[in-house]
């Protein structure tokens, strides 16, 4: 398993700096990762209630020949902790999001400008708590300025679980995705400082937004700052959200009044295998 320093390939956003020549050899650009996190966050707007929670983040994924993969599973309150908000409640929380290159598949340079690479999208987000969502759609790789290349992906949304709402086994709206990973200061011992996130906006959701309490759209807009060397890596991330998880502000939902828009703070430290 290779484990590389340079921002644009460190890989713990699902980026992958990848050719658009395929016709020679399709494993050129073979890589992985896979990493231990222990992150803490609190304020998180999940739905029921604010969840100040400890836990251990495994983050894993790479890219194999046409497929780009990136994906992590959350195991909720480490510790075990009784004063914990996640104890008794959810035990995990895990996303999954292969990508299919469509250059890859063709043997052709599908670029555009500063679209370099498109992608059939894959999605799964999955919750111990009633939540299994499945995604599909397209993506590419976008050179933005400033930011580099960095990942984009429009999903439509199919809700297996969701709370129960009224979208469960149906095509309920979209997902617009977009991560990036940019490198601002490398220091002489080849370490460096990085601002990478992401940002996840739902909308669509027409059947969801049937239910009382609950909304079209959701968005989540994650920054984070961290130092990387070969081995570890250590940071702080501000998170804001707007109607987590399509869960209305401020609306009363099963006896529960929710708090699902605001800011989130995360601290984590994690080791790369």
């Amino acid at each position: 398993m290779r484990k590389t320093l340079l921002g644009l390939t460190l890989l713990t956003t699902g980026l992958v700096a990848s050719a658009t020549d395929y016709s020679q050899d399709i494993h050129k650009n073979d890589s992985s990762f896979f990493n231990f996190k222990v992150m803490s966050g609190q304020g998180q707007k999940n739905p029921y209630k604010n969840q100040d929670d400890t836990y251990l983040e495994v983050e894993f994924g790479g890219r194999k020949g046409i497929m780009d993969l990136y994906g992590y599973i959350d195991l909720k309150n480490l510790a075990g902790s009784t004063s914990d908000d996640s104890y008794g409640g959810d035990n995990f929380f895990a996303e999954i999001k292969p990508r299919f290159s469509i250059d890859g598949m063709t043997g052709k340079d599908l670029s555009v400008g500063p679209f370099k690479e498109w992608y059939i999208s894959t999605w799964i987000k999955a919750g111990d708590s009633a939540l299994w969502h499945n995604g599909i759609g397209i993506g590419t790789d976008v050179v933005v300025p400033w930011f580099g290349k960095t990942g984009l992906n429009l999903l439509s949304t199919y809700k297996r679980e969701d709370y129960g709402s009224s979208a469960e086994g149906k095509w309920d709206g979209y997902s617009l995705q977009w991560n990036w990973f940019k490198p601002l200061h490398f220091f002489e011992n080849g370490s460096f400082v990085s601002y990478q996130g992401y940002v996840t906006y739902d909308f669509g959701a027409d059947e969801i937004a049937k239910d009382s309490g609950r909304t079209k759209d959701s968005l989540q807009w994650y920054n984070g700052i961290y130092w990387h060397n070969n081995d570890w890596a250590i940071g702080y991330g501000l998170k804001v959200y707007n109607n987590m998880a399509n869960y209305d502000d401020g609306a009363t939902t099963f006896g529960t009044k929710q708090d699902t828009s605001g800011v989130g703070h995360y601290f984590d430290i994690g080791y790369k295998f």
